[in-house]
């Protein structure tokens, strides 16, 4: 296939069997273009040494190619701010958003109050993906005012009804679920739940949730002196455990609401000469890298990290596309390490 000169999308368009416009939203990743004819688009650009002039293509569009991720600034025992939990689900984003050919820019959430104007209305980012946010009631009236602004826009949060804007979470439900019946399957009857159990900290009510449940299909009752709140760090998971064992009620597991939360109560358990796990066996939620390599190691909840960067990106491309985008949970898996073993 020759074409004299340089090629152009309208030769791509004309090779290819579609309108111009549908090869330049091939080029850039639109969802908008099945996955057949982008690769059939692709494989003419190739074949023509077609190159994309990104500057040129960004003023006609007055769209910057770019997607803005946002962090929640998390108190960590370093200098990042970012919880580890987040450390892969960046790189999925990444390589997410490079396969739709759009760039990405990272940030914190709090460089002000109004991140329409800061993104999208400057023309920096065609949508935003937040990850994190503290206390969800603080944080829906900002939520609110996004989808009041029709700002592009996706969150990694409990997907649950009624919520503003568009969110995908893993199934907390399940994992809260699964872990607590593993304890139980293990001999366990009298087992603390860490972790914050309300409507502030969503991800957390749901594991919970999930946690009271597995205890009643055992026909136990719920105990509300074996659940003490706590957020995601390991100095909270300690403060929650030693407040735990210092009210003297007898508990034989800690099902804690992520791996931060557990990796403290394990350093409060050690600094009272339990050991772990026999005496107590603990379980986490997360399965950050640190899990696997604590001593012992700890039995988690995996939540699928990859999967999740890459339907963040995909749902975000979507919207921007103007196509109906809904929320979703992405199904979690429990991995038994050493922490929640007898024998």
């Amino acid at each position: 296939m020759t074409i004299k000169g340089k090629a152009t999308s309208l030769d791509i368009a004309h090779l290819a069997g579609v309108s111009q416009p549908t090869v330049s939203r091939a080029l850039r990743g639109s969802p908008m273009v099945n996955a057949e004819t982008r690769e059939r688009i692709l494989r003419i650009a190739r074949e023509l040494n077609y190159k994309v002039d990104k500057n040129a293509s960004n003023l006609r569009l007055r769209n910057a190619g770019t997607l803005a991720l946002l962090f929640f600034e998390d108190p960590t025992p370093d200098d990042s701010l970012i919880n580890p939990f987040f450390h892969s689900m960046l790189g999925s984003i990444t390589r997410a958003c490079a396969l739709h050919g759009h760039d990405l820019l990272v940030s914190f959430q709090q460089l002000s109050t109004d991140w329409q104007a800061d993104y999208e209305d400057s023309y920096k980012a065609n949508g935003i993906i937040l990850l994190g946010y503290g206390d969800y009631h603080e944080s829906r009236e900002r939520l609110q005012r996004l989808v009041e602004q029709g700002t592009h826009f996706v969150r990694w949060g409990a997907a649950l009804p009624d919520q503003p804007g568009v969110s995908i979470g893993s199934d907390n439900f399940q994992g809260g679920f699964d872990v607590t019946s593993h304890l139980l399957d293990q001999g366990c009857r009298r087992i603390a739940f860490l972790g914050h159990a309300s409507s502030h900290y969503p991800e957390f009510e749901e594991r919970y949730r999930g946690h009271v449940a597995a205890l009643r299909e055992r026909g136990l009752a719920t105990d509300p002196t074996l659940q003490h709140d706590a957020i995601t760090t390991e100095d909270s998971g300690h403060a929650a455990c030693q407040a735990l064992l210092a009210q003297g009620t007898p508990f034989d597991a800690i099902c804690a609401a992520s791996d931060l939360i557990a990796i403290g109560a394990l350093r409060a358990l050690r600094e009272q000469g339990l050991r772990v796990p026999q005496d107590v066996l603990v379980t986490g939620f997360d399965d950050i890298p640190l899990a696997a390599s604590m001593s012992p190691a700890l039995t988690t909840v995996q939540q699928d990290t990859k999967q999740a960067g890459q339907l963040l990106v995909e749902k975000l491309l979507a919207q921007i596309a103007r196509e109906p985008v809904e929320g979703m949970s992405i199904p979690v898996k429990l991995v038994l390490r050493e922490s929640s073993r007898r024998g």
